[in-house]
């Protein structure tokens, strides 16, 4: 195997379990098969990582920069925060349609990893909390009255239309939520 530079194993590493985390699963992917995957030597992922548990938390970090920075692509062409908060729906179509409709990795991590207090699960929470912030944020920007609330119905229909995704294959499920966000902001 050709040497890795120190610097890059850390990124290999990365990249090679996103891809075979999300695609097989945390729990049946081996520190093995991710150091395989990624031209590293398994010395070096525990150089970088620790732990596997430490990798699996640097993983959904890493997936949660990125869906932050679709979300600051999608959002940015609309001026309107009310567009901003519908524009979520088409992140989330994007985000899901290009993994192949595997479902929400945050919420597969948390199928796997059932202990409220393991730091996956604060990822987790971290990432959905700062979903909901930011379109209660944009809702109050708008002068919606009743921000926090509907902010809490919009993540139910985006969390149900991830769901339905997976199960229909298909993005469909985020139209349709995004027709029932545009009416409930309009009953608003």
């Amino acid at each position: 195997m050709a040497r890795t530079r120190p610097g890059d194993a850390r990124g290999k590493v990365l990249e090679a379990a996103s891809t075979l985390f999300y695609r097989d699963g945390i729990h049946v992917v081996g520190v093995d098969t991710v150091a395989a995957a990624a031209g590293v030597t398994k010395a070096a992922l525990y150089r970088n990582f620790g732990s596997k548990s430490r990798l699996v938390v640097a993983y959904l970090r890493e997936r949660d920069r990125r869906w932050q920075e679709q979300i600051d692509e999608i959002t940015a062409s609309h001026a309107d925060p009310l567009g901003r908060v519908l524009a979520v729906f088409d992140a989330y179509e994007a985000w899901l349609s290009r993994d192949g409709y595997r479902g929400c990795a945050f919420l597969n991590a948390t199928s796997e990893f059932p202990d409220p207090a393991d730091p996956v699960r604060e990822v987790v929470r971290h990432h959905k909390t700062a979903l909901r912030g930011y379109l209660g944020a944009q809702l109050g920007r708008a002068g919606v009255e009743r921000a926090d609330g509907l902010a809490d119905e919009l993540m139910l229909l985006l969390e149900g239309a991830a769901v339905q995704s997976v199960v229909a294959q298909d993005a469909a499920p985020f139209r349709t939520a995004r027709r029932m966000a545009e009416a409930l902001i309009a009953a608003e």
